[in-house]
Protein backbone atom coordinates (compact mmCIF):
# COMPACT_ATOMS: atom_id res chain seq x y z
CA UNK A 1 0.00 0.00 0.00
CA UNK A 2 0.90 3.83 -0.44
CA UNK A 3 2.60 5.13 2.45
CA UNK A 4 2.48 8.79 1.39
CA UNK A 5 0.56 11.17 3.49
CA UNK A 6 -3.44 11.52 2.78
CA UNK A 7 -3.72 14.77 1.83
CA UNK A 8 -0.45 13.99 -0.63
CA UNK A 9 -1.89 11.82 -2.30
CA UNK A 10 -5.04 13.25 -3.78
CA UNK A 11 -5.88 17.12 -4.44
CA UNK A 12 -9.68 17.91 -4.90
CA UNK A 13 -11.62 18.96 -7.74
CA UNK A 14 -13.14 22.61 -7.83
CA UNK A 15 -12.12 22.56 -3.96
CA UNK A 16 -12.37 26.43 -3.22
CA UNK A 17 -15.46 26.82 -5.67
CA UNK A 18 -17.09 23.89 -3.83
CA UNK A 19 -17.05 24.98 -0.58
CA UNK A 20 -17.65 28.91 -1.56
CA UNK A 21 -20.94 27.38 -2.35
CA UNK A 22 -21.69 25.67 0.62
CA UNK A 23 -20.61 27.76 3.04
CA UNK A 24 -23.42 29.82 3.05
CA UNK A 25 -25.79 26.95 3.93
CA UNK A 26 -23.38 25.89 7.09
CA UNK A 27 -22.56 28.96 9.04
CA UNK A 28 -25.41 28.04 11.74
CA UNK A 29 -24.83 26.28 14.57
CA UNK A 30 -26.20 22.49 14.04
CA UNK A 31 -25.56 22.83 10.74
CA UNK A 32 -25.22 19.31 9.00
CA UNK A 33 -22.56 18.63 6.56
CA UNK A 34 -23.17 15.22 4.44
CA UNK A 35 -19.98 13.82 2.24
CA UNK A 36 -21.73 11.05 -0.41
CA UNK A 37 -18.77 10.02 -1.82
CA UNK A 38 -16.06 10.86 1.31
CA UNK A 39 -12.37 9.89 -0.21
CA UNK A 40 -9.77 10.63 0.94
CA UNK A 41 -11.46 13.20 2.87
CA UNK A 42 -10.30 16.71 1.30
CA UNK A 43 -13.50 18.31 0.41
CA UNK A 44 -14.86 17.26 3.88
CA UNK A 45 -11.42 18.83 5.66
CA UNK A 46 -11.65 22.21 3.77
CA UNK A 47 -15.88 22.60 4.63
CA UNK A 48 -14.73 21.75 8.66
CA UNK A 49 -12.48 24.23 8.31
CA UNK A 50 -14.17 27.44 6.36
CA UNK A 51 -17.37 26.38 8.68
CA UNK A 52 -16.62 25.82 12.06
CA UNK A 53 -20.05 25.43 13.33
CA UNK A 54 -21.00 22.88 10.97
CA UNK A 55 -20.74 19.07 11.69
CA UNK A 56 -19.51 16.61 8.75
CA UNK A 57 -20.95 13.15 8.06
CA UNK A 58 -18.64 11.13 5.47
CA UNK A 59 -20.19 8.36 3.58
CA UNK A 60 -18.10 5.86 1.41
CA UNK A 61 -18.21 2.47 0.28
CA UNK A 62 -14.64 1.66 -0.25
CA UNK A 63 -13.28 1.03 3.09
CA UNK A 64 -9.90 1.34 3.06
CA UNK A 65 -11.07 4.92 1.89
CA UNK A 66 -13.26 5.34 4.84
CA UNK A 67 -10.32 4.64 7.00
CA UNK A 68 -7.75 6.95 5.66
CA UNK A 69 -10.43 10.21 5.44
CA UNK A 70 -11.17 8.95 9.17
CA UNK A 71 -7.40 9.38 10.40
CA UNK A 72 -6.94 12.47 8.26
CA UNK A 73 -10.19 14.30 9.93
CA UNK A 74 -9.58 13.00 13.83
CA UNK A 75 -8.53 16.42 14.50
CA UNK A 76 -12.02 17.68 14.21
CA UNK A 77 -13.25 15.08 16.96
CA UNK A 78 -16.75 14.63 17.33
CA UNK A 79 -16.95 17.14 14.64
CA UNK A 80 -16.52 14.25 11.78
CA UNK A 81 -18.42 10.69 11.63
CA UNK A 82 -17.71 8.57 8.76
CA UNK A 83 -20.03 6.02 7.92
CA UNK A 84 -19.56 2.55 5.33
CA UNK A 85 -22.48 2.70 3.32
CA UNK A 86 -23.30 3.47 -0.07
CA UNK A 87 -24.40 6.90 -1.01
CA UNK A 88 -28.17 6.22 -1.97
CA UNK A 89 -29.91 6.58 0.88
CA UNK A 90 -28.56 9.74 2.93
CA UNK A 91 -31.96 10.52 4.32
CA UNK A 92 -31.41 6.59 7.02
CA UNK A 93 -27.52 7.91 7.71
CA UNK A 94 -28.95 10.71 8.95
CA UNK A 95 -31.61 8.88 10.64
CA UNK A 96 -29.39 5.87 12.22
CA UNK A 97 -27.25 8.48 13.72
CA UNK A 98 -30.25 10.30 15.38
CA UNK A 99 -30.17 13.04 13.52
CA UNK A 100 -33.19 14.96 11.60
CA UNK A 101 -33.45 12.33 7.52
CA UNK A 102 -34.96 16.39 6.07
CA UNK A 103 -32.45 18.56 8.03
CA UNK A 104 -28.92 18.46 5.82
CA UNK A 105 -27.64 21.81 5.08
CA UNK A 106 -25.23 20.96 2.62
CA UNK A 107 -24.62 17.94 0.67
CA UNK A 108 -21.33 16.92 -1.79
CA UNK A 109 -20.93 14.22 -4.14
CA UNK A 110 -17.66 13.58 -6.01
CA UNK A 111 -18.42 11.57 -8.29
CA UNK A 112 -16.39 8.40 -9.82
CA UNK A 113 -13.25 6.97 -9.49
CA UNK A 114 -11.19 8.33 -6.54
CA UNK A 115 -7.49 9.25 -6.71
CA UNK A 116 -6.82 6.53 -3.76
CA UNK A 117 -8.59 3.34 -5.84
CA UNK A 118 -6.82 4.35 -9.29
CA UNK A 119 -3.06 4.51 -7.82
CA UNK A 120 -3.35 1.40 -5.07
CA UNK A 121 -2.62 -0.77 -8.85
CA UNK A 122 -3.77 -3.69 -6.83
CA UNK A 123 -7.33 -2.76 -7.07
CA UNK A 124 -7.24 -3.11 -11.09
CA UNK A 125 -8.79 0.22 -11.88
CA UNK A 126 -5.58 1.63 -14.04
CA UNK A 127 -4.07 0.07 -17.22
CA UNK A 128 -0.94 1.57 -17.11
CA UNK A 129 0.29 -1.67 -15.03
CA UNK A 130 -0.39 -5.38 -15.00
CA UNK A 131 -2.89 -6.19 -11.95
CA UNK A 132 -5.74 -8.04 -10.62
CA UNK A 133 -9.41 -6.84 -12.79
CA UNK A 134 -11.00 -6.06 -9.49
CA UNK A 135 -12.68 -2.57 -9.69
CA UNK A 136 -14.77 -3.04 -7.12
CA UNK A 137 -14.79 0.08 -4.87
CA UNK A 138 -16.30 -2.29 -1.85
CA UNK A 139 -13.80 -5.21 -2.06
CA UNK A 140 -15.83 -7.37 0.25
CA UNK A 141 -19.10 -7.39 -1.99
CA UNK A 142 -19.89 -8.20 -5.51
CA UNK A 143 -19.04 -9.32 -8.95
CA UNK A 144 -15.70 -7.81 -10.17
CA UNK A 145 -14.29 -6.70 -13.78
CA UNK A 146 -13.01 -10.08 -14.60
CA UNK A 147 -16.24 -12.09 -13.80
CA UNK A 148 -17.96 -9.08 -16.08
CA UNK A 149 -15.52 -10.28 -18.72
CA UNK A 150 -15.48 -13.82 -18.67
CA UNK A 151 -18.94 -13.87 -18.04
CA UNK A 152 -21.17 -12.12 -19.69
CA UNK A 153 -22.00 -12.80 -23.43
CA UNK A 154 -21.20 -10.12 -26.80
CA UNK A 155 -24.37 -8.47 -26.60
CA UNK A 156 -24.11 -7.04 -23.30
CA UNK A 157 -20.42 -6.36 -23.35
CA UNK A 158 -21.20 -4.67 -26.74
CA UNK A 159 -23.88 -2.62 -24.89
CA UNK A 160 -22.01 -1.30 -21.69
CA UNK A 161 -19.13 -0.38 -23.51
CA UNK A 162 -20.87 1.18 -25.28
CA UNK A 163 -23.23 3.05 -23.20
CA UNK A 164 -21.09 3.23 -20.64
CA UNK A 165 -17.76 3.49 -21.85
CA UNK A 166 -18.94 5.72 -24.68
CA UNK A 167 -16.57 3.31 -27.31
CA UNK A 168 -16.75 3.63 -31.11
CA UNK A 169 -15.39 0.50 -31.55
CA UNK A 170 -17.49 -1.74 -28.68
CA UNK A 171 -18.87 -4.29 -31.07
CA UNK A 172 -15.00 -5.53 -32.05
CA UNK A 173 -14.10 -5.09 -28.94
CA UNK A 174 -16.45 -7.47 -27.32
CA UNK A 175 -15.93 -10.26 -29.65
CA UNK A 176 -12.30 -10.32 -28.96
CA UNK A 177 -12.63 -10.70 -25.51
CA UNK A 178 -15.29 -13.82 -25.78
CA UNK A 179 -12.64 -14.99 -28.38
CA UNK A 180 -9.57 -14.36 -25.80
CA UNK A 181 -11.46 -16.10 -22.57
CA UNK A 182 -12.59 -19.10 -24.53
CA UNK A 183 -8.76 -20.47 -24.42
CA UNK A 184 -8.10 -18.08 -21.22
CA UNK A 185 -9.94 -16.93 -18.70
CA UNK A 186 -9.42 -12.81 -17.76
CA UNK A 187 -7.77 -12.59 -14.63
CA UNK A 188 -5.47 -9.49 -14.53
CA UNK A 189 -5.28 -6.30 -16.50
CA UNK A 190 -2.45 -6.94 -18.67
CA UNK A 191 -3.75 -9.30 -21.61
CA UNK A 192 -7.02 -6.69 -21.96
CA UNK A 193 -4.66 -3.99 -22.34
CA UNK A 194 -3.05 -6.41 -25.20
CA UNK A 195 -6.04 -7.09 -26.79
CA UNK A 196 -7.23 -3.48 -26.62
CA UNK A 197 -3.88 -1.98 -28.37
CA UNK A 198 -4.74 -4.88 -31.08
CA UNK A 199 -8.46 -4.30 -31.37
CA UNK A 200 -8.57 -0.79 -31.78
CA UNK A 201 -7.18 1.02 -34.56
CA UNK A 202 -3.87 3.18 -34.99
CA UNK A 203 -5.59 5.80 -35.92
CA UNK A 204 -8.13 6.39 -33.46
CA UNK A 205 -5.24 5.02 -30.47
CA UNK A 206 -3.36 8.45 -32.08
CA UNK A 207 -6.28 11.00 -31.91
CA UNK A 208 -8.25 9.31 -28.63
CA UNK A 209 -5.71 8.40 -26.35
CA UNK A 210 -5.11 4.84 -24.33
CA UNK A 211 -7.09 2.37 -26.19
CA UNK A 212 -8.24 0.94 -22.83
CA UNK A 213 -9.52 4.27 -21.51
CA UNK A 214 -12.85 3.53 -22.30
CA UNK A 215 -13.06 0.12 -22.01
CA UNK A 216 -11.94 0.51 -17.96
CA UNK A 217 -14.24 3.19 -17.54
CA UNK A 218 -16.98 0.82 -19.02
CA UNK A 219 -16.43 -2.45 -16.77
CA UNK A 220 -15.71 0.34 -13.44
CA UNK A 221 -19.29 1.42 -14.25
CA UNK A 222 -20.50 -1.72 -14.97
CA UNK A 223 -19.09 -3.72 -11.69
CA UNK A 224 -20.29 -0.66 -9.47
CA UNK A 225 -23.46 -0.21 -11.05
CA UNK A 226 -22.37 3.75 -10.65
CA UNK A 227 -25.32 5.15 -12.53
CA UNK A 228 -28.05 3.51 -10.81
CA UNK A 229 -26.52 3.71 -7.41
CA UNK A 230 -26.17 7.74 -8.61
CA UNK A 231 -29.46 8.27 -9.87
CA UNK A 232 -30.86 6.61 -6.45
CA UNK A 233 -28.55 8.74 -4.42
CA UNK A 234 -29.42 11.79 -5.88
CA UNK A 235 -33.09 11.42 -5.92
CA UNK A 236 -32.87 10.73 -2.01
CA UNK A 237 -30.14 13.20 -1.10
CA UNK A 238 -32.47 15.79 -2.03
CA UNK A 239 -35.21 14.38 0.37
CA UNK A 240 -32.34 14.77 2.32
CA UNK A 241 -31.33 18.81 2.01
CA UNK A 242 -33.30 21.06 4.77
CA UNK A 243 -34.63 24.49 3.72
CA UNK A 244 -31.77 26.79 3.17
CA UNK A 245 -29.46 23.77 2.12
CA UNK A 246 -26.99 23.18 -0.57
CA UNK A 247 -26.30 20.50 -2.94
CA UNK A 248 -23.15 20.75 -4.75
CA UNK A 249 -22.03 17.58 -7.39
CA UNK A 250 -18.96 16.92 -9.36
CA UNK A 251 -19.56 14.72 -12.13
CA UNK A 252 -16.96 13.34 -14.85
CA UNK A 253 -18.77 11.47 -17.38
CA UNK A 254 -22.04 12.65 -19.78
CA UNK A 255 -24.36 9.76 -18.36
CA UNK A 256 -23.64 11.01 -14.53
CA UNK A 257 -24.03 14.55 -15.25
CA UNK A 258 -27.12 14.03 -17.37
CA UNK A 259 -28.90 12.35 -14.20
CA UNK A 260 -27.71 15.05 -12.05
CA UNK A 261 -28.65 18.25 -14.68
CA UNK A 262 -32.62 16.54 -15.18
CA UNK A 263 -32.69 15.76 -10.58
CA UNK A 264 -31.88 19.57 -10.17
CA UNK A 265 -33.55 21.09 -12.93
CA UNK A 266 -36.56 19.51 -12.44
CA UNK A 267 -36.27 20.90 -8.79
CA UNK A 268 -35.94 24.00 -10.29
CA UNK A 269 -38.78 24.51 -12.71
CA UNK A 270 -42.80 24.26 -12.03
CA UNK A 271 -44.62 20.98 -12.17
CA UNK A 272 -48.22 23.13 -12.27
CA UNK A 273 -50.04 21.91 -16.19
CA UNK A 274 -49.85 23.72 -18.83
CA UNK A 275 -53.28 24.09 -19.15
CA UNK A 276 -53.95 25.16 -15.52
CA UNK A 277 -54.39 29.40 -15.40
CA UNK A 278 -52.56 29.61 -12.03
CA UNK A 279 -49.64 27.73 -10.11
CA UNK A 280 -50.97 26.12 -6.72
CA UNK A 281 -48.36 26.45 -3.83
CA UNK A 282 -47.01 22.68 -4.15
CA UNK A 283 -46.38 22.83 -8.12
CA UNK A 284 -44.19 25.78 -7.31
CA UNK A 285 -40.27 24.83 -8.41
CA UNK A 286 -38.66 23.56 -4.76
CA UNK A 287 -35.05 24.17 -5.81
CA UNK A 288 -33.04 27.59 -6.77
CA UNK A 289 -30.14 26.48 -9.35
CA UNK A 290 -26.88 28.14 -8.02
CA UNK A 291 -24.80 27.60 -11.02
CA UNK A 292 -25.48 28.53 -14.75
CA UNK A 293 -25.31 24.94 -16.76
CA UNK A 294 -22.49 23.09 -15.31
CA UNK A 295 -18.79 24.58 -14.38
CA UNK A 296 -15.65 23.39 -15.62
CA UNK A 297 -12.33 24.00 -13.80
CA UNK A 298 -9.90 26.43 -15.40
CA UNK A 299 -6.50 25.86 -17.43
CA UNK A 300 -4.86 26.61 -14.61
CA UNK A 301 -6.23 24.00 -12.61
CA UNK A 302 -6.11 21.39 -15.40
CA UNK A 303 -2.74 21.70 -15.76
CA UNK A 304 -1.90 21.23 -11.88
CA UNK A 305 -4.57 18.64 -11.08
CA UNK A 306 -5.70 17.04 -15.04
CA UNK A 307 -8.11 14.36 -13.34
CA UNK A 308 -10.12 17.77 -13.40
CA UNK A 309 -10.30 18.12 -17.32
CA UNK A 310 -13.38 16.34 -17.48
CA UNK A 311 -15.01 17.93 -14.60
CA UNK A 312 -18.80 19.45 -14.77
CA UNK A 313 -20.32 21.35 -11.54
CA UNK A 314 -23.82 21.92 -10.88
CA UNK A 315 -25.15 22.91 -7.73
CA UNK A 316 -28.75 24.07 -6.10
CA UNK A 317 -30.37 25.69 -2.73
CA UNK A 318 -33.65 23.90 -1.68
CA UNK A 319 -36.10 26.83 -1.35
CA UNK A 320 -38.93 25.32 -0.10
CA UNK A 321 -40.51 21.42 1.68
CA UNK A 322 -42.27 18.96 -0.01
CA UNK A 323 -44.36 16.36 0.54
CA UNK A 324 -41.58 13.70 -0.01
CA UNK A 325 -39.08 14.43 2.86
CA UNK A 326 -38.85 11.66 5.22
CA UNK A 327 -40.04 12.93 8.66
CA UNK A 328 -38.35 11.98 12.12
CA UNK A 329 -41.00 9.79 13.18
CA UNK A 330 -40.05 7.49 10.00
CA UNK A 331 -38.08 4.28 11.38
CA UNK A 332 -34.81 3.82 11.06
CA UNK A 333 -32.77 0.64 9.43
CA UNK A 334 -30.27 0.35 11.96
CA UNK A 335 -29.21 1.10 15.49
CA UNK A 336 -25.32 3.49 15.43
CA UNK A 337 -22.49 2.35 17.12
CA UNK A 338 -20.52 4.99 19.01
CA UNK A 339 -17.48 4.34 17.33
CA UNK A 340 -17.96 4.05 13.43
CA UNK A 341 -21.42 3.82 12.38
CA UNK A 342 -22.81 1.58 9.59
CA UNK A 343 -26.09 1.85 7.68
CA UNK A 344 -26.17 -1.38 5.96
CA UNK A 345 -23.98 -3.49 3.45
CA UNK A 346 -23.47 -1.29 0.07
CA UNK A 347 -25.05 -3.46 -2.21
Amino acid sequence: MDQTPTPDRHVPVLLHRCVDLLAPALQHEGAIFVDGTLGMGGHTEAVLERCPAARAIGIDRDPQALALATERLARFGDRFTGVHAVSDDVPAVLADLGLDPAGASGLLFDLGVSSLQLDELDRGFAYRADAPLDMRMDQSTGPTAADVLNGYDVRDLTRILREFGEERFARPIARAIVRRRETEPFTTSGPLVELLHDVVPAASQRSGGHPAKRTFQALRIEVNAELTVWADALAAALRALAVGGRIVVLSYHSLEDRITKHGLVAGATSSAPHDLPFELPEHAPWLRLLVRGAEQADATEVAANPRSASVRLRAGERTRTTTDQPSRSQPTRSQPTPEMPTRREPA
